[in-house]
């Protein structure tokens, strides 16, 4: 069991992150982390993983816990063995069976005979038996990194596994066996994911956001429909409160229309009658007075109305207004824009692929590139966009532009600011205020104009992007993207499907995420093996 009560947490110099977490995981259930770049799932996991520790509250974990971390930089001078914590386990094996029968090692140990064995199971499972336990994990493809750390939970045989971002980097087939792996566990489960298919085989669902934590009891597909009751709810309130709003309006009006009315009727007759000129001043004061009160009772009505109104209209989602409209790429559909003939590439003197490739990418296509961890897709696409030269053979290109968008967003510029990058998009001299008005619209308020963009999040960089190209008037002929969805959130995985789904110029993908895939709706594979 996974117990947070009232956890409060946050960096040195910086906001808490959250306040006052509450979170139970019921042993053997399988749970998932979602909510936008920025609310901390990531760094919930790191304190359930024992990473961090809390500023405040009490976390009580019941369980041995494995931790797959998302980013494996802080790994790479280590060997596989150190990576997964077995190292010091198997050098006591090892000086067990050479005879040493300090005490210390079976201590070490711990009865854990078959570890070696066991490891070599795991290792062979994910496909990785050609890594020895004492190769550095500098030497392996992010996709065999994550492997590495996947065959850690077999390996260790974890009551909790908690897992950030699993599918980062994983090639279908790993996919596959990490959906078997989590569908047949009895360990208890936690998850942060974007990955839809995996999100499908939990049982709750914890949305973190600034309100704190809600619970849906059901897998990610139960979470989205129920989403959309409460989105239809907030919309029906929405407009209830705006014809109140307008109701408060006429009434107020009408209210002030008929004392005004009286008032000056009683005037006349008070005139006509005669009444002392000091009583008549008493008189309209006192009439000033209750239409004043009057008026202050009909302004807090519609201040309140108001007021709630505008805390129902900030729940709406505002992605939607994310959305870069492309305008058509100026070539004409079908030309012909790269050629490869009999092209080869090489690390060294071996050949990456066992065929040499034969490939033509014409405007407008949808090409989905695939294969295998380690089988080149990244390479094909430095040559495709004449980043690098072939081994072998010969590529023809036409003149076009493009933009090759990867994993990191890495062409985005870490030492400028939000605002001076989105500035060298700006060919079409758009006024300052104007470009903040866009940078608004993008999630970017003026706090953050002046903020790096080396430190922004995956889903700040993607943001970031589509505000420059929604500025440029330059729309690229092609787009690449290499593993786009990796370090997205979901709804930022969203708001990348809606803005690819309607660009009609040549888009060449890199990408292990079936579901982005079909909804983007690619028109051939070209499988690397």
């Amino acid at each position: 069991m996974i117990l947070l009560h009232h956890i409060s947490f946050g960096f040195p110099g910086g906001d808490l992150l959250f306040n006052h977490i509450n979170i139970t995981i019921p042993s053997q259930t399988k749970s998932a982390l979602v909510g936008s770049n920025g609310m901390g799932k990531s760094t919930l996991l790191k304190l359930i993983a024992e990473e961090l520790q809390p500023l405040n509250g009490n976390i009580n974990i019941q369980g041995d816990i494995f931790y797959v971390p998302q980013m494996f930089g802080n790994c790479n001078d280590l060997t596989i063995a150190e990576c997964l914590k077995i190292d010091q386990k198997l050098n006591a094996l090892q000086k067990i069976t050479e005879g040493d029968v300090d005490e210390r090692y079976f201590e070490i140990l711990n009865d854990d005979w078959d570890l070696e064995e066991r490891s070599q199971n795991a290792l062979h499972y994910w496909g990785l038996e050609d890594f020895g336990l004492n190769q550095k994990l500098e030497s392996l493809s992010g996709g065999q990194k994550t492997k590495v750390f996947l065959a850690g939970i077999q390996i260790n045989q974890p009551e909790i596994i908690v897992l950030d971002e699993p599918t980062n980097h994983l090639d279908l087939e790993g996919r596959k066996l990490l959906y078997d792996l989590i569908d047949k566990t009895n360990a208890t489960v936690i998850m942060v994911s974007h990955d839809r298919a995996l999100l499908n085989l939990v049982d709750t669902i914890f949305e973190l956001s600034n309100q704190g934590v809600a619970t849906y009891g059901g897998n990610y597909d139960f979470y989205i429909q129920q989403k959309e009751i409460e989105e239809e709810a907030l919309h029906n309130d929405i407009h209830a409160k705006e014809r109140a709003l307008k109701k408060a309006k006429e009434k107020e009006r009408e209210t002030l229309e008929r004392k005004q009315k009286l008032d000056a009727r009683g005037k006349q007759k008070q005139e006509k009658s005669g009444v002392a000129r000091i009583m008549m001043n008493t008189l309209r004061n006192n009439a000033e007075k209750n239409t004043s009160k009057l008026k202050n009772i009909h302004a807090e009505k519609i201040s309140g109305i108001s007021g709630n109104l505008r805390d129902l209209r900030s729940s709406l989602k505002n992605f939607d207004q994310m959305k870069v409209t492309f305008n058509d790429s100026s070539l004409h559909f079908g030309k012909v824009l790269i050629t490869l003939e009999d092209v080869n590439f090489s690390y060294g003197s071996e050949k990456l692929w066992q065929e040499n490739l034969n490939l033509e990418i014409r405007s407008g296509e949808r090409i989905s590139l695939k294969g295998q961890n380690g089988s080149g897709k990244t390479s094909l696409i430095k040559l495709l966009l004449g980043n690098t030269e072939p081994y072998q053979g010969k590529i023809f290109k036409a003149e076009f532009n493009s933009i090759y968008v990867d994993q990191e967003y890495s062409l985005i510029e870490g030492d400028l600011s939000i605002y001076d990058f989105v500035q060298k998009f700006n060919d079409t001299a758009l006024q300052e205020s104007e470009v903040k008005t866009l940078l608004s619209r993008f999630l970017f308020g003026k706090e953050t104009w002046d903020k790096k963009c080396g430190v922004l999040s995956g889903g700040e960089r993607l943001r970031v992007l589509l505000c420059g190209l929604s500025i440029s008037n330059k729309t690229p002929d092609m787009i690449v993207l290499d593993e786009p969805t990796n370090n997205l959130d979901l709804q930022n995985v969203d708001i990348l499907t809606n803005t690819i789904k309607d660009y009609h110029g040549t888009l060449v993908v890199v990408s292990h995420d079936e579901v982005f895939l079909k909804e983007i709706g690619m028109d051939r594979e070209v499988v690397l093996i």
